[in-house]
């Protein structure tokens, strides 16, 4: 039973979707910091009522702009992707390397090609002698 519960963990898109959830929340606490101390107290000041607030910041029109909290909030979401990537992610590619399949890996570049100089073609293998669509000799 744990052998089977090891190997629904372990697959690679249940671990994909865990980050892919977990950035997301902690990109929507950044959100929801940004909009709570910058933009909320922009739109109160413009509005012409009055709140105070303690830290980094500014007033304006008696709105206090929590500049410090939001940088709170950016050293928060930083340290937070950090420890997901390497409590969650550098683990888990580890394993599946030793399993024998390479996950968040880089893409692979494309292979080079070159372009007929008699018909145009672009997709033929960079070491091609002849084309593949009108046949004549490549230099």
């Amino acid at each position: 039973m744990l052998k089977g519960f090891k190997t629904f963990l372990m697959r690679g898109e249940l671990i994909v979707i865990a980050v892919g959830l977990v950035v997301a929340l902690a990109f929507s606490t950044l959100i929801a910091s940004f909009t709570t101390n910058v933009i909320e107290p922009l739109i109160n000041a413009l509005a012409g009522s009055t709140s105070k607030g303690p830290g980094l910041g500014w007033h304006l029109n008696g709105q206090f702009i929590a500049l410090g909290a939001f940088i709170a909030s950016i050293v928060y979401f930083l340290v937070f992707m950090a420890v997901v990537y390497f409590v969650l992610v550098v683990p888990y590619r580890r394993y599946m390397a030793r399993q024998g399949t390479a996950v968040f890996a880089a893409p692979t570049p494309p292979p080079a090609t070159q372009t007929c100089p008699h018909c145009l073609s672009a997709d033929l293998p960079a070491g091609a002698t002849k084309c593949l669509h009108c046949a004549s000799e490549l230099g």
